[in-house]
């Protein structure tokens, strides 16, 4: 779907893309990096909207730097920003952006009923969007970037300004653009976590260079950390304590779960083998509690980035110990 090679770009006094190498195939992929890491200009360069200082880029097949124009009519874009017009309906401008793709009147309006009803705004289509919600705005900005039923889609930071909920619906949303129509999707942000649940595979960039590309289970591997979690009962109002007190009993450690969902009801042990789920199983039947979840906990991304993160630093700090200079 996209590949680039030896890719740059840069402005007078900042480097945005140095040399960035990367192959693209078809699916739902998070292109993640911090603010300033070089996502949206990558972007502009993908649509033909910008060139490129260095290097090749190609989406579908076609060349960025001489085929923007027909790289644009196969791809929809979703921009960060707002920039909507506010005293217009939903409808008019999805209908306007649709024609602006090619479609004839009569389709345009189709695919603007059938795409608004999939993004969820259909009983709110004729409403000014002056005085819609950030999240009902940036449902619109998904509409206008599948009306025209493109190949592949770029979704510049979705969630932005959204809270929990209407993050999670946005996902949820992205999730179905691929597996409901077929359309591959490239989105960024700046939040692992987002990435890890919708994404097939994720690119990650800092500073304009590739970090690392691989599929999310790759990321996310299973660890041999056994997360468990139980209800409390009117014998142990408070069932996790309890658990835990009868796993020590037996020499096994244990801790809480931190940010797993439930955090402050979840324990996390190391599994040695199956006779770990079996001890557990037989305490928490001994105790009288019920069993929730009894399941291998997997690396989280941002683990996987903490954990490289430290490994850098390690032997900077050896150095420093021995008196050496970095």
């Amino acid at each position: 779907m996209i590949a680039t090679e030896s890719l740059s770009k840069r402005f007078p006094r900042v480097t945005a893309l140095d040399r960035l190498s990367m192959d693209i195939g078809p699916g739902v992929t998070g292109l993640v990096g911090a603010n300033g890491a070089g996502k949206s200009t990558l972007i502009k360069i993908l649509l033909g909207l910008s060139p490129a200082t260095e290097g090749r880029a190609a989406v579908l097949g076609l060349d960025v730097a001489t085929s923007g124009g027909q790289i644009r009519e196969r791809v929809g874009y979703m921009p960060e920003h707002d920039c909507l017009p506010p005293d217009v309906s939903a409808t008019e401008f999805v209908v306007h952006m649709a024609r602006m793709s090619g479609l004839p009147p009569t389709a345009a309006r189709e695919r603007t009923a059938d795409t608004l009803r999939h993004v969820g705004l259909y009983e709110e289509r004729y409403r000014p969007i002056g005085g819609y919600s950030t999240g009902m705005k940036q449902r619109v900005k998904l509409a206008q970037a599948l009306v025209h039923d493109p190949q592949l889609v770029f979704l510049d930071e979705p969630t932005n300004g959204l809270d929990p909920v209407g993050r999670d619906e946005m996902l949820g949303l992205i999730r179905r653009v691929h597996t409901d129509f077929g359309i591959s999707v490239l989105v960024t942000s700046h939040l692992l976590g987002e990435l890890e649940r919708t994404c097939d595979h994720v690119v990650v960039i800092d500073g304009g260079k590739l970090l690392r590309s691989s599929s999310t289970t790759d990321f996310t591997q299973t660890t041999t950390t056994l997360a468990v979690e139980v209800t409390d009962t009117d014998e142990h109002p408070d069932g996790t304590r309890a658990l835990r007190d009868a796993l020590r009993g037996r020499g096994i450690g244990t801790e809480t779960g931190g940010e797993l969902p439930g955090a402050g009801h979840t324990i996390l042990l190391t599994a040695d083998g199956e006779e770990t789920y079996d001890l557990v199983r037989d305490l928490v039947a001994d105790l009288g509690l019920g069993l929730v979840r009894m399941e291998q906990r997997r690396h989280h991304i941002a683990e996987v980035f903490k954990d490289q993160d430290e490994a850098r630093k390690e032997p900077v700090t050896a150095a420093q110990k021995g008196g050496g200079t970095r």
